[in-house]
This record gives structure tokens, sequence and C-alpha cells, in this order.
């Protein structure tokens, strides 16, 4: 059972985090602004959203789907995985229907079955909503007196959405639901009459006012239901370089109706990585840290990170770089734990493994006592998340940065014993972490778990993650770029010998800050490989060269990353490295050459 006493006497001395844990300045809230945690505890959760994609992709949600996954759930939990929910997430619905029948022919049967079997065994079932916005659904007739001009979302103070919409929340509540998700929400909705006398602050206050009693009523009655807040409730998504604090504040008096808040799927951040993988994890932690610096408790920010799945929503993932992306999500200390995409690809071998990450982890948010250490992700400054008990620590570590870093592990609580010998549980492949009693050394876009007191054992020991390989030592090259055309930077070096030659591109807008291009997402999406493209040559031959970013990326980027093989260089040769961006808009480019050896 959680220990609720050492959480809520945290929150009223008004501390996110340990003191001296962080390198930024401590944050303050104001505990009746936050609420108190509804739920008594962390939760597991899965979700079907990228086994399926309807916005980023063309793979449609189907009964047939939805039931195969609940299949692996129901698998996954004999092999020992937790699962205490399923969402059903995104157009389930019928586009007439008023969030109250099932689509056809996807659904011909309705949820029934689904809600069954999920009850049977003892998952509670979740459903996805809009909130007040008209993504793939129609206005109901009870809806038409809310509607904006625009006829693209209602209002939540006026006319009869909002008591109709919380009408259906009850409805599916007594069928059994109990996990609500709100997403895509607009708070400056308002009727054409409401938007010619009041100013978008006062409409965003009374949608917001609404919207915040109608759900508190809603718990009142059903106080066993679990609401989770996703767009359009605060802060900034698109990227990891943006202004700080948020241009569009996080209110925090959404936490005394949500249990959560997401902080966005995963994306590329804007720190360039070799790995693909690792970008959308650093991208993950940046905003977990972001929303926490906000004033949200850690364990109140769902950070949606664990999304492995076959469509266009994930990149065409499929399992790469799992475990280190499951460890990331449960180690950043959140209440709700979920699980994205497509379970089948999980072998018994990966659920005994699962397993055993998720026990640990979910022992640790049961104790309140996760805390971030360390920088800003975004800012390329390495960090990590630190759990402890009575009977010793656990240290989660990333460096973003291309060089080999040392990162002190701070004590994460006052009465914390010195840390003593510890071990090393967790790392990618390549470069072996220097683990000591005070600190950690890891290489260019390392992660790495470390244990302490009693998890400095082969009990927790997690193994090397070998889809993941570090370079074992890194130094950069000297390379000076020139423009030789719009969107184009050039130079020529003299080939070093030795090692992999790793290159890597940047792109900004003119005022100097760092700039995402859109080529779309799947079906019609532009390959990013084909909008920034890497070029090296020497003499009369092109170079191959190794890329991880070339696929369709819905979420944008801003940078470019490859190497070059030591077999394919002639080492001491002129080699001319040419980086394009297609970018139509004015951009800059910047450019880096490092020599790693493996």
């Amino acid at each position: 059972m959680i220990r609720f006493r050492s959480i809520l006497a945290a929150a009223s001395a008004l501390l996110i985090i340990a003191a001296g844990a962080n390198s930024y300045p401590q944050q303050r809230y104001n505990r009746n602004d936050l609420g108190s945690p509804t739920i008594p505890g962390p939760v597991s959760v899965y979700d079907n959203w990228s086994t399926y994609d309807e916005l980023s992709d063309n793979v449609p949600l189907t009964e047939k789907l939805a039931m195969q996954e609940l299949d692996n759930v129901l698998r996954l939990k004999r092999a020992g995985v937790r699962f205490d929910y399923y969402a059903m997430d995104a157009f389930w619905f019928a586009p007439d229907g008023a969030y109250r029948t099932w689509k056809k022919p996807n659904w011909p049967n309705g949820p029934d079955a689904w809600l069954k079997k999920c009850l049977e065994n003892g998952i509670r079932p979740g459903l996805w909503f809009s909130t007040n916005t008209l993504v793939h659904l129609n206005a109901a007739p009870a809806w038409r007196d809310s509607l904006n001009k625009q006829g693209t979302a209602m209002s939540m103070f006026e006319g009869g959405f909002l008591p109709d919409f919380m009408n259906t929340l009850q409805y599916w509540y007594g069928r059994g639901v109990r996990m609500y998700l709100f997403d895509f929400a607009d708070l400056t909705a308002a009727t054409p009459q409401a938007e010619a006398t009041l100013s978008k602050e006062e409409i965003v206050r009374r949608n917001s006012t609404a919207l915040r009693n109608a759900l508190a009523a809603f718990r009142r009655k059903n106080p066993d239901v679990v609401l989770e807040a996703f767009n359009g409730f605060g802060g900034v998504m698109d990227s990891t370089y943006y202004p700080f604090p948020f241009h569009d504040p996080i209110d925090l008096q959404w936490l005394q109706v949500f249990d959560a808040l997401y902080c966005g799927d995963p994306r590329p951040g804007d720190v360039p990585e070799m790995n693909f993988w690792r970008s959308l994890e650093i991208y993950s932690d940046h905003q977990a840290r972001r929303y926490e610096q906000s004033g949200v408790p850690l364990e109140r920010i769902d950070t949606t990170s664990f999304m492995p799945g076959n469509t266009g929503t994930i990149y065409r993932r499929g399992f790469q770089e799992w475990k280190g992306s499951l460890i990331l999500m449960l180690a950043r200390g959140g209440w709700i734990n979920t699980t994205y995409g497509n379970l089948e690809l999980m072998t018994p071998a990966d659920a005994a493994w699962f397993a055993r990450v998720q026990s640990l982890f979910l022992h640790f948010q049961s104790e309140g006592r996760i805390r971030s250490f360390g920088g800003i992700p975004g800012d390329v400054q390495s960090y990590g998340f630190g759990a402890l008990d009575s009977d010793g620590s656990v240290y989660v570590v990333v460096n973003p940065a291309q060089n080999v870093a040392t990162i002190n592990l701070p004590l994460l609580s006052p009465d914390q014993k010195p840390l003593g010998s510890g071990k090393l549980l967790f790392r990618d492949a390549g470069f072996v972490p220097r683990l000591t009693p005070h600190s950690i050394q890891l290489g260019p876009g390392q992660m790495a778990v470390a244990g302490f007191g009693k998890y400095a054992s082969s009990v927790y020991d997690f193994g090397v993650q070998q889809d993941i390989v570090i370079p074992r030592a890194i130094r950069p090259v000297t390379a000076k770029f020139s423009s030789t055309g719009k969107g184009q930077i050039q130079a020529t070096i003299s080939a070093p010998a030795g090692g992999n030659l790793r290159l890597m591109m940047q792109q900004y807008a003119p005022d100097g800050s760092l700039r995402r291009t859109w080529a779309g997402g799947p079906p019609n999406g532009t390959n990013m490989g084909k909008v920034f493209l890497l070029r090296a040559e020497q003499g009369d031959r092109q170079l191959p060269i190794r890329e991880e970013y070339n696929r369709v990326i819905w979420a944008g980027l801003s940078w470019a990353a490859g190497e070059i093989s030591q077999k394919d260089i002639h080492p001491g040769e002129p080699l001319t490295l040419t980086f394009q961006s297609t970018e139509k808009d004015p951009v800059s480019l910047k450019g880096s050459v490092y020599l790693v050896t493996y």
C-alpha cells in the first residue's frame, strides 16, 4: 500500500524534490492547487494506440485487433506482468453516435465482447474522448447550441454539450468503464455570441471552470474512476527547444480533478543522437523535467513514452530498443504507467524481463521516493532519476552529449546513507560505464542503471541492451563548414585514421532558434533522409553513410546524424562533407564531426 503520509508531507512542505538533487531552482507550489492523488498507488495500463493509427497513418482500429491485444495482455499477466486497465484509444466511436455507439463495420457487435472479457479477467476498461473538439466526430443535436463559429469545437459553459457529455461518461461507467482519457481539449471554444462579448482569457477561464466542476461532480459520484488529461491542458510538446517557463502555462488546478497530466507522445527531441530511439527517450525525459519544474509532482506526470508498435505514430519502431524505453518510463516516477502497441511482439523471455523490471520500479513508485537530478535533457546536460527505500537505491542515468561524461550521483533525501559500493544493473552495449560510490561515467548518448545497498545484487541485474551500441571512445574532428548555397554547408578535412566518422547536422531559423521541419506522416509523408541530406566524397567516390533518422517522422526533426565506417575511409586523403536541408523556409545549418571507436 502506498505510503500516503510521506507524499502528502512532502507536498505540504512545498518541495518537489529533495534539496540539492537538481541544478535548477526549486519550484514551489500551493498544495491546495494540486489536490491529492485519487488513485491509491501506481497503476499499470495497456493502451492499444500504435497497434493502429488513424492520425499519422491509415491503420484502422477494429474489434479483431482490440481483442487480439487483450489476449496478449492476459498472456503477459500470466507471465507476471501487471496490467490493471485496458484503455481503448481514439476513434472507437461512430461519427454520428455522440460517443454512445461504436464505429461500424469495425465493431459490428459493439464493445460487448471486449468489455465482458476485460471484466471477467480483472482488467478495468478505459475509453478515449476528444473532450470538446470534433475529431472524426459530428456534432450531436444536443451539442449544436454549444458550437463555435467554425463548427470544430463546443463551448463547455454554454448550451447542451457538457451536460450531455457528462451523461455519456456516466453511461459508460454503468457498462464497467473506469478510466477516461481526455484529449484535444479546446479551452478557447465559445459560441459566436460569447466570442463577440468575452475576452479569450475569460472564455478559457469559463471553459476550465465548467469542465473542472463537471469532472469533480463525476468523481464524487464515481470515486473509483481514473481521469487523465492529454493534449490541450497546457505545456509545449512540439520540441525540446522552446522558452521556459511555457508560453502556454500548465494550470495546476487541473490536478484537482485529473489523476495525471500527459506531457507528449514519443517524438525525437532536438538533441542529435546517432541512435534515433535514444532521441525519443531524451524528449520524454525532458518533458518530465519541464512539467516537474512547472509544479507538477512526478507521480502526476504521464510521459506516454513506452510505445512499441508497427504504425506511423511510432515511426515503424516495432520492438527495437524497448528495454531502455521501459526502464526510463518506470523510473520517472509517474503513477500511471502505460504500455502501448503490439504486445504480440513480446516473447516469453521478454515478458519475464518486463515483469522483473516492472516489479522493482512499481515498488519504488509506491514508496513515493523517486527524485530527478542533474541537468535539463534538452540543454544537452547529463541527468537521471533516482529511487530509494530503507534498503538501498537505484539510479537511472543518461548522458545525451557527444562526449564521455562523469555524472554525480546525489543523495536523494536527507536521511539517505552514503551510497557505498554499487553495481551496474543495466547498460547499453559498447562503452562500459565506470561506477564509483559517488558517480558514474557514461559514453556518448548512453544510459545505464546502477544499484546500491540491497539493489547492488545480481538479483536485479537486467543485462546489456544489445541493440544500442555506444562508442568506447569519441573525440571531435576539426571541420570548418561554410555555406555553399541555400540550405547547404560544406567542409573538407583530412580523413583521420583509427575509427568511424560520426556526422551531425542541426538546422536553425534566422533568429538562431533550432528549426524543426515537418514533412508529414504515413502514408504520404516524406522520408527525412530525403529532407536532410548528408554526403561524403573522397576523390570520385561517394562514401556510404549509416543513418537512422531516415524515416517518415510526423513529429518533425531539426537534425540529422550518420556514420561512415572506418573500412570505407582512406586515411590522410581529403574528404569533402556536404550537409543539405531542403526546408523551403530560410534556415542556417551547423555541422560537427567526431571520430568514434567501438
